[in-house]
């Protein structure tokens, strides 16, 4: 969970590209990457971003060890021992911005800027990629949920199926962040301060005598808010019975039983039948909370059944993000100093989804005064200034230029926030339980057509002129200087 003594935490060939920049003398060049995701997850509309707090943490603290030293020193590449004398006195120095975490977000926009050396913005690619990925796709993972659950509780349940202590808790922490109000694992709700919540295990029931048992022994061990796990032996001719009588007894002390809970079989038929044995012997006020391998299809189809679930802990499919365990965001390099000049750089590729945009780009949200809804999402460089300024403006998607339409009245948010300045962090964190709330903002911000779970509306992400005009020549530029070089 510690972000220290992460500099190792980075693939072989970046400390092989920074040496062959250094042995070339041109580790000190100035360059500009941006870090975007080219498609939605889950077929979802939109996607959350998250990490950010994870990489402060690690640029701050970025250092190379002595131990991190002396293990380079005996790799096959034999690096020089002066650039590993270099690698000693590293410290980033470079620029950083980023959107605020809890930040709705799509595909093909630079989430992320650094701007530094090579050498640098080279160094913490991988772990700004590992930590950006993750997170922001368990909290996608996480409003998809919230967005079906709507009012209900939702439990973070996810701990024993994550891939790895880190994914649980940064996971963990990453599904509160869009929605979620508790978690079963008690180091994220250290570290983090997030509520956490709990029952007990089958093990429980089955090692006394019988279930009435287990379940007066746990109540009077725990009285307070007391949850029951009912489905070890016969949901509805046992556990719920033996649930109710524990309740009845908690009431002759004046208690009120929390809730029960199932975790198998049909949940949406076994969640009424309780319901309405609970409703009957008076105990109305007993929640019902359900598990087993939940997701936001799931939790979709239940309520569709008519579920009586108060309650939904969800685990594996959210933690994994089991139906797409990866978001693929990437981190492309959009600018290069050249003769003592910052100029854009393209990446030419066969596939044209893989194909960049060229220069330094900014992210604003065009906002309706009229509605206070979002229109688009509007890239452009920082030199320009019509969005900014309210000037009437022109959106056309950058596939499809034919698909276009003008806009004023509008207020024009800048997403990008900077984090980093010269090395020096210049960005006050935020609380969780502030992120929380912003997300919920950002929510606001959109027409539940492109919120929605089925077939959500596409949200326009649209270029500038000027940064289309720029893409597209250097597209023709180098099909040119293509066309030449097979003419021979």
């Amino acid at each position: 969970m510690d972000s220290a003594n992460l500099a190792l935490h980075t693939d072989k060939y970046q400390i092989n590209m920074i040496y062959a920049h250094w042995i070339n003398g041109t580790h000190q060049r100035k360059v500009v990457f941006e870090a975007y995701f080219r498609k939605l997850p889950f077929g979802n509309g939109y996607a959350v971003f998250a990490g950010l707090e994870r990489i402060v943490a690690y640029l701050t603290n970025l250092r190379f060890t002595e131990k991190d030293l002396s293990y380079l020193a005996k790799q096959e590449e034999n690096y020089d021992p002066k650039f590993l004398e270099l690698l000693r006195n590293f410290r980033f120095n470079g620029n950083l911005h980023s959107l605020a975490e809890g930040a709705l977000c799509f595909p093909n926009e630079p989430l992320v800027r650094v701007e530094g050396t090579i050498m640098e913005t080279q160094l913490v690619e991988t772990a700004l990629l590992n930590f950006m990925n993750f997170q922001t796709l368990i909290a996608t993972k996480a409003s998809r949920v919230k967005r079906v659950a709507s009012l209900d509780v939702l439990l973070e349940f996810g701990t024993r199926r994550a891939q790895e202590a880190d994914a649980a808790v940064w996971g963990a922490r990453a599904a509160y962040i869009s929605g979620f109000d508790a978690t079963s694992n008690l180091l994220a709700g250290e570290i983090f301060d997030i509520p956490t919540k709990g029952t007990h295990a089958h093990s429980w029931v089955q090692i006394f005598d019988s279930e009435l048992e287990a379940f007066e022994t746990y109540a009077k061990a725990l009285p307070d808010g007391v949850s029951l796990l009912v489905d070890t032996f016969d949901t509805l001719e046992s556990g719920v019975p033996n649930a109710i009588k524990t309740a009845k007894m908690l009431e002759a002390q004046g208690i009120k039983m929390a809730s029960i809970r199932l975790d198998s079989g049909d949940l949406a038929y076994l969640s009424i039948q309780a319901r309405n044995m609970l409703d009957e012997a008076g105990l109305s006020y007993v929640k019902i909370v359900a598990s087993n391998d939940l997701d936001e299809n799931t939790i979709f189809n239940l309520k569709a059944q008519g579920a009586r679930i108060d309650i939904w802990g969800v685990g594996t499919q959210l933690i994994t993000a089991a139906d797409q365990p990866a978001l693929g965001g990437v981190y492309k390099m959009v600018e290069r100093e050249r003769e003592g000049k910052m100029e854009p750089t393209i990446k030419i590729s066969g596939n044209p989804e893989k194909v960049t945009s060229p220069g330094k780009k900014d992210v604003l949200r065009i906002i309706s005064k009229e509605n206070g809804k979002a229109i688009a999402d509007y890239i452009c460089f920082p030199h320009e200034q019509q969005a900014r300024n309210g000037g009437k403006l022109r959106l056309f998607d950058p596939v499809h230029p034919y698909i276009k339409k003008s806009v004023k009245d509008y207020e024009a948010v800048s997403m990008q926030q900077p984090i980093f300045i010269d090395g020096k962090l210049v960005y006050d964190l935020p609380t969780l339980d502030q992120i929380r709330a912003y997300h919920q903002e950002q929510l606001n911000l959109f027409w539940p057509e492109y919120l929605r779970k089925l077939n959500p509306e596409i949200y326009r992400v649209s270029l500038s002129q000027e940064a289309w005009e720029l893409k597209q020549k250097m597209i023709e530029e180098h099909l040119g200087q293509h066309d030449e070089e097979s003419s021979f």
